[in-house]
């Protein structure tokens, strides 16, 4: 394990940085944030190369917040009106989203600097402790994250606990280049995600509460397609999002998402416990952005992964629940492995 300073916050707080290795997989992940930096893995020939979106200094983290490789908390995705109802009392929220709360507000997890627990060459353990009250969340939440490399994967272990009754939505935002990190557009890879169905938004991407079918629409990743191939349909929720930027409800099979990139050869496959997957097809990315390459990010140079619950649940009966009470604990796992195309 290597260990290292990563700069410092503006009141002097110290950021470090953690490198992580396996046979076939090298993560360097930030205490500002919760953050994977950089991930490397080979290509078909056995030559690594960094496949997440990041910034070379703490100042990019600081400057604009594009939530790259981030933990998003305390509830990530979007909570409509800044506000939920939770036994009986309401509870508002930043609005940091036009009249929504994203990813857990101005202020959320991906804007702290969380402690380290354990550290050793594969396992990096990082806590952080939200008050009550902080973003406008009810009760004391101790969250735990435990990245882990195996040979050719990193898996990504949640928990938490809170001593009110509270709402969580954990999840990490890397955005993904199989080509490698600002190797240009990421519309040639090609995708696929175990949902029969996806969920249609509003114009604020609020979900309407229906779960609609992804047959015979863009939506439909069932089989291997090219995220471009049909981003500039004119489907209407395509409109909405300017692209791809929606939860598509998972099947329940073992791989959730498959992404593969023809021409490296990389393979990325995502398992999870959790019910959905938010997809974004990196449709907001303008050039203002330079990266740990330093090239530019722009518009469709990466897509997210996100596993997670659905957005705004705490307002949607029908969703699974995402409350958390005393002595209950929250657990969720996500693996993102690595492996090649056949020659």
């Amino acid at each position: 394990m290597n260990e290292e300073s990563f700069g410092a916050l503006p009141d002097g707080t110290p950021v470090r940085r953690y490198t992580l290795t396996g046979s076939a997989i090298r993560v360097r992940v930030l205490t500002y944030g919760c953050a994977v930096q950089t991930l490397e893995v080979p290509d078909r020939d056995g030559v690594f190369g960094n496949v997440v979106l990041g910034c070379a200094t703490l100042d990019g983290y600081l400057a604009r917040r594009r939530f790259f490789g981030a933990v998003v908390g305390r509830y990530g995705n979007r909570i409509a009106g800044g506000r939920f109802r939770l036994d009986g009392q309401e509870y508002r929220l930043p609005r940091n989203n036009g009249d929504n709360s994203l990813h857990g507000g101005e202020e959320g997890f991906d804007r702290r600097v969380w402690d380290v627990a354990e550290a050793d060459d594969r396992s990096l353990t990082l806590t952080y402790v939200s008050p009550d009250g902080e973003q406008g969340y009810p009760g004391t939440l101790r969250a735990t994250v435990t990245y882990t490399v195996t040979d050719d994967a990193l898996r990504v272990d949640y928990r938490a606990t809170t001593d009110r009754p509270t709402v969580v939505n954990l999840t990490n935002h890397s955005y993904f280049n199989l080509g490698g990190e600002g190797s240009g557009t990421v519309y040639g890879h090609r995708l696929t995600i175990d949902a029969d169905r996806y969920l249609p938004v509003d114009d604020r991407q609020i979900p309407l509460g229906e779960q609609a079918p992804v047959a015979g629409t863009p939506f439909d990743f069932t089989e291997p397609r090219p995220i471009g191939a049909r981003i500039r349909d004119p489907h209407p929720q395509l409109l909405v999002g300017r692209g791809y930027d929606h939860t598509f409800v998972l099947n329940g099979a073992e791989v959730a998402a498959r992404a593969e990139d023809p021409r490296s050869g990389r393979v990325l496959e995502v398992l999870t416990s959790e019910p959905g997957v938010q997809f974004y097809s990196g449709n907001f990315l303008d050039g203002s952005d330079v990266g740990t390459g330093g090239l530019a990010y722009r518009q469709g140079d990466a897509f997210c992964l996100e596993t997670q619950h659905f957005p705004d649940s705490p307002n949607q009966p029908d969703f699974p629940s995402t409350v958390l009470r005393p002595g209950e604990e929250y657990r969720s796992t996500t693996t993102y492995r690595f492996s090649t195309l056949p020659d």
